[in-house]
């Protein structure tokens, strides 16, 4: 229940991204209001029909212009979109505009308290503004990605005009929520230098699920399928995204001379097939490609595993991200080979939850890989600073916080200038 009322408070939850899919937003935002209905929260979630990363429906589902099921005390409302795969800059954004137009209609005949939109996508928060505007209700802006910034980062545009106008429209967003809920405390530096309120911007991080990845045997099923007994796996289960440094992974690994290292790359994304087609041309032997597997699959394959490798493309801007992967693996107990700088190193560093690379240097790369193989005490120290990471991270805690500010929100506590008693 929210503070100082008997009635349940209830959230409209937008959100491109919702299991089945098993990406870091549909992850993050499922396990958060799992925990808010075991406080009583009413949640309705509206989202798009399954189809991350490739573009297609899954099975089971239809792009209808709008169904509804039940997951987990959750209403879980899918909308007609556009459907692209996760490629082609043009077409992901026809996709992610003509779902916030749908989840702004459907939204419209939604009961709620309060409404929060997340980013990625972008747009996705211009459907809760907009709501917030036409229901007069408060709204919460979740900043899980720097967009439009983000974009120029990975070059799939370039500064100009177009940018500029998105950046006013960004800045806009920020000004007219009741909070920023941001991922990240350099996320919430950011926003600062460009002159929002810091009481405006709450901090919660992603976390780990413990009761769902945990310390476990190796899957011997799985080791024996793909040849993996008795080697030192690397392994990158996520999107394959433009993002993610993984062309640059796989051209290192024709340099990786010991033998009894094999790297495991799982899902899919915009990069998958140029990765594949590397690997071929290179004729390596040492890296397998597996299909995207589903979120309960997913501490199996873990499992398998002695280090998860977690790249990104050197750049300032991704000094700011900390990939949610290395929270699952740390409560596996599986050190993280990270390729980002700024402030997801220092989260490793901090705890000692693995080493950290240079990003897109392959010397760094090769050495701190060796590092981790061949270094019993330095591994094992690893393993234990895994723990520790993962008990300051715990899911559970931090969808309490969040679950604090959105009810302070809706109460009409702390509102911000300009927003009215609702």
């Amino acid at each position: 229940m929210s503070p100082g009322t008997e009635k349940p408070l209830k959230i409209l939850f937008i959100t491109d991204n919702f299991p089945p899919e098993v990406n870091a937003p549909a992850t993050r935002t499922y396990e958060h209001c799992k925990e808010w209905v075991k406080r009583g929260a009413e949640i309705t979630i509206i989202t798009c029909v399954p189809n991350f990363p490739h573009g297609k429906v899954y099975a089971g589902y239809r792009n209808r212009l709008y169904q509804t099921e039940y997951r987990d005390g959750m209403k879980v409302i899918r909308v007609w979109s556009y459907i692209s795969a996760n490629k082609g800059f043009a077409k992901r954004v026809l996709d992610y505009v003509s779902f916030a137009h749908s989840a702004f209609w459907a939204g419209l005949f939604q009961k709620c308290d309060i409404i929060v939109a997340t980013s990625p996508q972008f747009f996705t928060t211009w459907a809760g503004w907009a709501l917030s505007k036409t229901k007069r209700r408060p709204w919460i802006f979740e900043l899980r990605d720097l967009w439009p910034e983000s974009i120029k980062t990975v070059g799939a545009m370039k500064q100009g005009k177009a940018i500029e106008w998105l950046e006013s429209i960004e800045l806009g967003l920020y000004r007219s929520c009741d909070k920023v809920v941001a991922v990240t405390d350099a996320f919430k530096e950011n926003l600062i230098s460009r002159g929002i309120a810091p009481e405006k911007i709450e901090v919660v991080t992603n976390g780990s699920n413990t009761e769902f990845f945990y310390p476990r045997n190796k899957d011997g099923e799985i080791m024996k399928r793909y040849g993996l007994e008795g080697k030192f796996v690397v392994g990158y289960i996520g999107t394959h995204g433009m993002a993610h440094s993984l062309d640059f992974i796989v051209r290192s690994l024709k340099n990786v001379e010991d033998p009894d290292i094999r790297f495991l790359f799982i899902g899919d994304g915009a990069m998958k097939e140029k990765i594949v087609a590397i690997a071929k041309e290179l004729e390596l032997s040492n890296a397998l490609f597996l299909d995207p597997i589903s979120k309960e699959e997913v501490p199996r394959y873990l499992s398998c595993l002695d280090v998860s490798l977690a790249p990104l493309k050197k750049s300032d801007t991704f000094k700011t991200v900390i990939p949610s992967k290395i929270f699952e693996a740390s409560a596996m107990r599986k050190p993280t080979l990270l390729g980002v700088e700024g402030q997801a190193q220092a989260i490793i560093e901090t705890y000692g939850a693995g080493l950290c690379f240079e990003p897109e240097n392959e010397k760094d790369f090769l050495e701190k890989l060796y590092r981790l193989k061949n270094d019993a005490s330095l591994y094992s120290k690893a393993q234990e600073g895994c723990s520790e990471l993962a008990k300051a991270f715990d899911r559970k805690r931090l969808a309490a916080k969040m679950y604090d500010v959105l009810a302070a929100a809706a109460a009409g506590e702390n509102l911000t200038k300009g927003q009215t008693e609702r």
